[in-house]
């Protein structure tokens, strides 16, 4: 089911159908550098559940993100609940597959998210959480209008904290 359409991009809920999308991405130890690890098709599963439950409890989610031209997958992008400093947040989030890194793709669902994000939604705040070596989404959140907030630990791990409030 689609839910936003851009310029060049179908962005649309995920499914099960959608796991072997998904390892193309998750199984890439270049485009899950930022991550942990990579993540097996059990992982797979379970985010994809995760996307599900997000979906019918928040109204959003990662969603995949084809090209219109040709159903090609591209990647996934959204809006997911987050805790941070133990206040919950919604962020953008966008994942692709390295082959589409470098095309403005990434920045291109972004934006489509966070309009969705303040116009559907009506959210007043949304956030990006991003490993402090991670340079590309980076330049993505700022693209999209997000100003550097903080740096945190979540879960371990160094994060910088870039957000963008709602435009009156």
């Amino acid at each position: 089911m689609t839910v936003i359409e851009t310029e060049r991009l179908i962005l649309r809920k995920m499914d099960f159908r959608d796991e072997d999308n998904l390892m193309k991405i998750f199984s890439d130890p270049i485009a899950m550098r930022f991550y942990p690890s990579t993540k097996t098709r059990e992982d797979a599963k379970k985010w994809i559940q995760w996307n599900l439950n997000n979906y019918e409890k928040h109204s959003a989610g990662l969603w995949i993100c084809e090209f219109k031209e040709n159903g090609d997958f591209v990647g996934m992008c959204g809006i997911v609940p987050q805790i941070v400093d133990e206040q919950h947040e919604m962020e953008i989030g966008y994942l692709l597959v390295r082959e589409h890194w470098g095309k403005g793709l990434a920045t291109e669902a972004a934006k489509a998210s966070r309009d969705f994000g303040f116009n559907v939604l009506k959210l007043n705040r949304l956030i990006s959480m991003i490993y402090k070596l991670n340079t590309p989404s980076i330049r993505v959140a700022e693209r999209v209008g997000m100003t550097f907030e903080k740096e945190t630990l979540i879960r371990g791990r160094e994060t910088l904290v870039y957000s963008i409030e709602k435009s009156v």
